[in-house]
């Protein structure tokens, strides 16, 4: 987009205007000290929870539970993060709990004395107040006070994990018109209605005895299983398929757990190298895609001796996934050690249709009833932004999906070898051609040339940390009207938006199946540093920071430490197109 770069007194209008950042996450926590070490001086942060975190906040983690990430990923280049506790034992993986202590130290000593912070704030609605302003209607949680805040930008960083997905066959309401006794809960409630859980199903070893169910295949649902079943109660878990998952009996050298290897072999809507071309546009280049990636996936089985007619098999190719689990090191106390002993049961491949008419039991699709005391549903989440903007104000701004809008004739065929033989298409996606038009997954199109809104936390990344980092910095560069690397029209802008939401349908043929709104605008899950290149490109900064020559560049491991003068970069580019 071109433009000129503002004078001085105009970039300190915008830097004292005032920013509301919905959602005190990852993505809302790193925006806040982005924007604030650049000079931005009335940022608030708003969040329906206690305390900072989002997902790690305090009411939402518990003891037991580890995240995929291991220790030098999933943080910010200005905090070091302390070894997690259990790292010897899991291959380094952070635990929940460390992570809401990183996120609450980030803000005690970043932001609690600079940006003004709304805790226990729902975000009723978000709406244009008038050419060059929003405004926020929230509610107090604690007094039921309602308010209209206004502000000049905004950045929403209410991610896809907020609001959670319950088919209707199976919530509470359903439940009461069965007429099922038990306690039915969302994942999401598991750590602040686990004293009532407890309650309901005492340890197995008390002599009381009861069942918890939990409906779900994915990372939530087997944290909930692990976690109940070392506590000694019986538990019992329904899905359809599962997650794909990584795992080895020694931890993964870094060389390879935390550098590009793995992101060269999953291929990006642009190959940026020579490797990724022959990756993914040979014949010969596919073969061994293919090969190393079915062998990681089957040597993750045999390190957790998973049996060939497991259930648990029952997951997608490890190359079309965007839902993997990084197990590490296997462990005794991991959810795959547990289905091994038995103390996880599985009832699966199969679904839960809804509740007996005896009051204490799921009807499953095979044809099974099991009883339940508890059931707790892992069943997803749905789009953050459904309940917060009106059918009007989503679609002037583009951010729901929709028919294309342009010649899918003219997009590209990407006519890569590594997809010449895809998954059969799931038949609820089959008849969904569905687009969003979101640039980079990080600003709706249709706004662009108006800088007053951006999206965080929407990128559906391995390493959170490292992306919502250079996404804040590409935020902040674009509220100041640095020079950017910018589509010239809105116009341009929805294409190549519509152009990357089509590539994703290509690359994950069944995604709309789960993918809800807030996450569908990137998929970059393996090819998280080829997007985040992508973006600092636009900012004109360099890429690929983290060096090697042309054989050791997959292999370098990847620091946060190489953000760490973006600021610096940022502003030396400034001021020479300022002088120029």
């Amino acid at each position: 987009m071109a433009h000129a770069t503002p004078s001085s007194s105009m970039r300190n209008r915008v830097l004292s205007e005032t920013v509301g950042i919905l959602g005190a996450g990852i993505a809302g926590l790193i925006n806040a000290q982005i924007l604030l070490r650049d000079g931005f001086t009335n940022v608030t942060v708003i969040t329906r929870d206690r305390s900072v975190g989002g997902v790690w906040s305090r009411d939402r983690v518990y003891p037991g539970l580890c995240i995929n990430n291991v220790h030098g990923e999933y943080r910010f280049s200005s905090l070091e993060m302390p070894p997690p506790e259990s790292g010897e034992e899991t291959g380094g993986h952070i635990t929940g709990l460390g992570m809401c202590g990183y996120m609450e130290t980030f803000y005690s000593k970043f932001l609690k004395d600079r940006a003004t912070f709304k805790f226990e704030t729902e975000i009723l609605n978000v709406k244009r107040g008038g050419k060059s302003s929003w405004q926020v209607n929230v509610q107090d949680l604690r007094t039921s006070k309602v308010e209209v805040l206004n502000f000049a930008r905004i950045v929403l960083c209410t991610g896809g994990c907020s609001n959670p997905k319950i088919p209707p066959e199976l919530n509470s309401d359903a439940a009461k018109q069965a007429g099922f006794k038990g306690l039915v809960i969302h994942s999401s409630e598991f750590r602040s209605r686990y004293d009532d859980i407890v309650a309901a199903v005492q340890p197995k070893e008390s002599g009381a005895g009861g069942t918890t169910v939990v409906v779900g295949g994915g990372k939530s649902a087997m944290d909930i299983c692990a976690r109940l079943a070392n506590e000694g109660h019986k538990v019992v878990q329904v899905f359809e398929t599962t997650d794909v998952f990584l795992a080895s009996t020694s931890a993964i050298p870094p060389f390879i757990r935390k550098s590009r290897f793995l992101s060269v072999f999953s291929p990006h809507i642009v190959l940026r190298t020579r490797l990724e071309r022959f990756l993914h546009t040979t014949t010969l280049g596919s073969a061994i895609t293919h090969f190393i990636l079915g062998k990681l996936q089957e040597d993750s089985f045999a390190a957790y001796q998973i049996p060939k007619d497991s259930p648990l098999r029952n997951s997608p190719p490890f190359f079309y996934s965007i839902r993997t689990n990084d197990e590490g090191k296997v462990h005794p106390t991991s959810y795959y050690s547990l289905v091994n002993s038995g103390k996880i049961q599985l009832e699966a491949p199969t679904r839960a249709l809804g509740y007996s008419n005896d009051g204490k039991s799921l009807i499953l699709e095979n044809g099974k009833e099991v009883e339940a005391d508890v059931v707790v549903l892992a069943t997803g989440w749905q789009s953050s932004w459904t309940n917060i903007f009106d059918k009007e104000t989503a679609a002037q701004l583009g951010l729901g999906r929709h028919e294309p809008t342009i010649d899918v004739k003219s997009v590209p065929e990407w006519d890569y070898k590594t997809l010449a033989n895809p998954p059969a298409v799931h038949p609820d996606n089959e008849s969904q051609k569905f687009v969003t038009s979101v640039y980079r997954g990080l600003v709706p199109a249709r706004n662009i040339e108006n800088r007053d809104l951006a999206v965080a936390g929407a990128l559906f990344s391995t390493n959170n940390g490292y992306t919502s980092e250079v996404a804040a910095n590409w935020i902040s560069a674009y509220f100041q009207d640095d020079p950017m690397r910018l589509p010239s029209t809105a116009e341009e802008a929805v294409r190549e938006s519509e152009i990357a939401s089509l590539w994703m349908r290509r690359r994950y043929p069944n995604m709309l199946s789960w993918v809800n709104e807030s996450y569908s605008a990137s998929l970059d899950f393996w090819t998280w540093p080829q997007a985040a290149d992508e973006l600092l490109e636009d900012m004109y900064l360099s890429s690929m920071r983290s060096g090697g020559n042309w054989l050791t560049w997959p292999f370098k491991v990847i620091d946060l430490k190489e953000l760490s003068t973006l600021k610096e970069e940022r502003d030396a580019i400034r001021a020479r197109a300022a002088s120029s």
